[in-house]
C-alpha cells in the first residue's frame, strides 16, 4: 500500500474542497485533495452549471417560439427547431472548460490530487481506494467536504423513469410528459426549463404553496409564469404510488385521489449530506441531525478535523462552501479567520428570478421595529426596455436608524444584483447610504435606490 503524508488532506473536490485546497497550498501548506469523480463536485458537473446552461438555452428557444407566433417587439421568425443533442453538447462543453480550469488551478497551486474514495481509519489517517490501488494518507489536518446527494422518496427509488436532478440534466430529449415532485427551487427551475423546451409539465407539491422559504409576494410572479407556460400545479398533493409498467403516479389530494401518467418523474424533495462510506463512525463527531456540527472556524468536535459545505448545518449553497473553505485554509496556515458573515445571499433561477440577502420581513426578531419598502419594476425604464416588468425590489430596514437588515427582489436578471445587496448588509449600510448613491440610468439597479429613497425620504418615481 502506498503511504503519503501531508499537513492537510481535503476529502471532496467540490467548490468548498477545491477552494480550500488551492488556497491552503498557496499559503504554504502541504496539501492533498482526494476526489472520487471529477473535480468541481455536484455544482460544476451535474448541478449549478449545467442546470443554468439548460435554463438559458430553454429561454432562448421559448423566445424563438414566441417570435414565430405573434412575434416579440416587432420581430417575427420562422418556426424554430430544437436539436437537444447539440444543446447538451454545448452545456457539457461549458462544464468541461470549467473542470479543466479547476484542475489547472489545483496544479498551479501545488495541490497533489488523488482520484479515489476515502474512508477514515482514525482522525489522522485515511485510506483511499484509488484508481492505482490503495493509498494510506496520514494528515495533520483533514477537511470533510463531500457535499450532498438528492433525497429519495419511499417507493420511488431513482432509476429508469424516476429521475434525480443529475439524470434529468443528462436526458437525451425533453420528455413529452414530465411530472416534477417537489416545488422547491430545483423542481421549479428544471420544470420551467423543460416546459419552455416543449414538455408537458405537472408540478406536485405536498405543501399548500411553492418555494416555502419565500413569502407569497416574492413567489407570485413565478406562479403567474407557471400558468402562462401551461404548467399544471398540484398543491397540497402527495404521491402515494408509482406503477412503472404503465408510467402512472397515484396522487392523494384534499379533494380525493387521482392518477397521473408521465414519461419521466423528476424527484426534487431535498438533498442530504453525502457521508456514506466515509467511515465517520470511527471519529464519533458531534452531529446536528444528519449534519456535522462545526464551530466558527469550521472545526468539528475532534481536533484537526474540519467540515465545510453541504455536510454542515446551513444553506446548501456553493458560495457558502467556498467561504468556509477559505476559512479552513487560513486557519490551517496559521492565519486568523472565522465565520462572521452577516448574510449568505441566495438565488432562485426561476422565471422570474428570486434573490434574497439578509432577513425577510417575517424573519426579523420580535421587538425590532422595521420599515419595509418596495419598488416595482413596472416603473423601471430598463425593465420596460427588456419587455419584462414582472417583480420588484424590497428593502427591510430597522426603523430606529434605517440600517438595512435584508433586501429581496424578483424580476428579470436580478441574480446579478444580489451581491450588491449582500455588500450593503455586510457593510452595515443605512437606507440613506443607498439612496444617496447615484445609480446609473437606465438599469434595473435603480429600483434599489428608489426603494431606499422611500425609506430615507421619498421615491423619485414612486
Amino acid at each position: 500500500m502506498t503511504e503519503l503524508r501531508c499537513s492537510l488532506l481535503v476529502i471532496g473536490g467540490g467548490p468548498g474542497g477545491y477552494v480550500c485546497a488551492s488556497r491552503a497550498a498557496r499559503l504554504g501548506v502541504d496539501t492533498i485533495l482526494v476526489e472520487g469523480k471529477r473535480v468541481g463536485g455536484t455544482c460544476l458537473n451535474v448541478g449549478c452549471i449545467p442546470s443554468k446552461a439548460l435554463i438559458h438555452a430553454a429561454h432562448l428557444y421559448h423566445n424563438a417560439v414566441l417570435q414565430a407566433g405573434d412575434g416579440m417587439q416587432g420581430i417575427t421568425v420562422a418556426a424554430p427547431s430544437l436539436d437537444f443533442a447539440k444543446t447538451q453538447e454545448w452545456s457539457q462543453s461549458v462544464v468541461n472548460r470549467l473542470c479543466t480550469g479547476v484542475s489547472g488551478l489545483l496544479e498551479r497551486s501545488g495541490v497533489k490530487t488523488v482520484n479515489g474514495w476515502a474512508r477514515f481509519r482514525d482522525g489522522k489517517t485515511v485510506e483511499i481506494d484509488s484508481e492505482t490501488g490503495p493509498v494510506l494518507v496520514r494528515a495533520e489536518n483533514i477537511v470533510i467536504a463531500t457535499g450532498s446527494r438528492p433525497a429519495e422518496l419511499p417507493g420511488l427509488p431513482f432509476g429508469g423513469k424516476i429521475l434525480d436532478s443529475t439524470a434529468a440534466l443528462a436526458l437525451s430529449e425533453p420528455p413529452k410528459r414530465l411530472a416534477v415532485i417537489g416545488a422547491g427551487y430545483i423542481g421549479l427551475e428544471l420544470g420551467t426549463a423543460f416546459a419552455k423546451l416543449g414538455s408537458e409539465v405537472t408540478l406536485i407539491e405536498a405543501a399548500d404553496r411553492i418555494l416555502l422559504q419565500y413569502d407569497d409576494k416574492l413567489t407570485r410572479g413565478v406562479k403567474r409564469r407557471l400558468d402562462a407556460l401551461g404548467i399544471e400545479l398540484k398543491l397540497a398533493t402527495r404521491v402515494t404510488g408509482w406503477d412503472n409498467a404503465t408510467g402512472t403516479l397515484t396522487l392523494d389530494a384534499e379533494n380525493g385521489g387521482e392518477t397521473l401518467e408521465a414519461d419521466a418523474v423528476l424527484v426534487t424533495v431535498g438533498r442530504a449530506p453525502s457521508t456514506d462510506g466515509l467511515g465517520l463512525g470511527e471519529l464519533s463527531l458531534r452531529h446536528n441531525g444528519a449534519f456535522i456540527e462545526v464551530d466558527d472556524r469550521c472545526g468539528t468536535s475532534m481536533r484537526g478535523v474540519y467540515a465545510i459545505g453541504d455536510v454542515t448545518p446551513g444553506p446548501m449553497l456553493a458560495h457558502r462552501a467556498m467561504a468556509q473553505g477559505e476559512i479552513v485554509a487560513d486557519v490551517v496556515a496559521g492565519h486568523p479567520n472565522a465565520w462572521d458573515k452577516a448574510c449568505v445571499p441566495a438565488v432562485c433561477f426561476t422565471d422570474p428570478e428570486i434573490v434574497t440577502a439578509g432577513l425577510l420581513p417575517s424573519e426579523v426578531p420580535e421587538g425590532i421595529a422595521t420599515k419595509v419598502s418596495e419598488f416595482a419594476f413596472r416603473a423601471n425604464g430598463r425593465a420596460m426596455t427588456l419587455g419584462d416588468t414582472e417583480g420588484f425590489v424590497r428593502i427591510v430596514a430597522r426603523e430606529t436608524d434605517h440600517v438595512i437588515l435584508g433586501i429581496q427582489a424578483t424580476g428579470p436578471g436580478v441574480s446579478e444584483l444580489v451581491s450588491g445587496f449582500a455588500l450593503a448588509i455586510e457593510s452595515g449600510l443605512r437606507a440613506e447610504d443607498l439612496a444617496g448613491t447615484i445609480h446609473a440610468h437606465p438599469t434595473l439597479s435603480e429600483a434599489v435606490q428608489e426603494a431606499a429613497l422611500t425609506i430615507a425620504s421619498m421615491a423619485n418615481h414612486g
